[in-house]
């Protein structure tokens, strides 16, 4: 196991077992003009009371449409349960698709938030060869309505859970084509439909090198 996949199952393992004693949600506050109408969404939901204790999760933020922009909600996850995967990286994105899933709140949808992401997308575990930190779907990414595939890729892009970093996320089908590398930038967050690949991540070689002729 690399020093990046220990440090990040060390991560994910780590907020898996710590109980979550609330779901308070935050928003960042972003005005939003919506176009010639009058009328202006404030991307902001206060702050919410609610949970119960002792229920596992952790927090982290995803990513959710306002105003046809992508804005961050921070939300404690909770950790789906009876799960035949015990990856830690796996549970934690699964956990953080389920969020995205989720219809938004009634005070979400008063502030203008909305998601795209389809019920029932899964996380399924990844390839031989496949790089550190790939995620694999029930569905191929490209598959996906754009703006679904950037609150995806945004959200486990700002991930401490899956993300190893700074940099893109690698997503995969359930076939055996190679996964993608997909960034989050703010081209990405200010107009989500604008999604693209940033091409096919290539698996290290397991073929020995041939020796050079004498």
């Amino acid at each position: 196991m690399t020093r990046t996949r220990r440090a990040l199952a060390g991560i994910a393992l780590g907020v898996l077992l710590t109980g979550a004693t609330g779901c308070g949600i935050r928003a960042t506050t972003v005005p939003v003009d919506v176009g010639a109408a009058p009328s202006r969404v404030s991307c902001d939901t206060p702050e919410q009371a609610g949970g119960q204790s002792g229920v596992q999760g952790f927090r982290a933020t995803v990513a959710l449409v306002c105003g046809s922009q992508l804005v961050n909600v921070e939300r404690v996850i909770p950790v789906p349960e009876k799960r035949p995967v015990r990856d830690p990286l796996v549970l934690a994105a699964q956990a953080l698709l389920e969020a995205l899933a989720k219809e938004p709140s009634a005070a979400e949808r008063d502030a203008g938030f909305t998601t795209g992401v389809p019920e029932g997308l899964q996380v399924v575990p990844v390839r031989a060869g496949d790089p550190a930190g790939t995620v694999r779907l029930s569905r191929k990414p490209e598959d996906l309505p754009p703006v679904a595939l950037s609150q995806l890729v945004c959200t486990l892009a700002d991930s401490d859970a899956v993300s190893a970093g700074p940099g893109p996320v690698v997503l995969g089908g359930p076939d055996a084509d190679p996964p993608r590398a997909w960034e989050c930038g703010e081209a990405v967050r200010s107009r989500p439909e604008s999604v693209a690949t940033l091409g096919d991540v290539v698996r290290p070689s397991t073929t020995p090198k041939a020796s050079p002729t004498p």
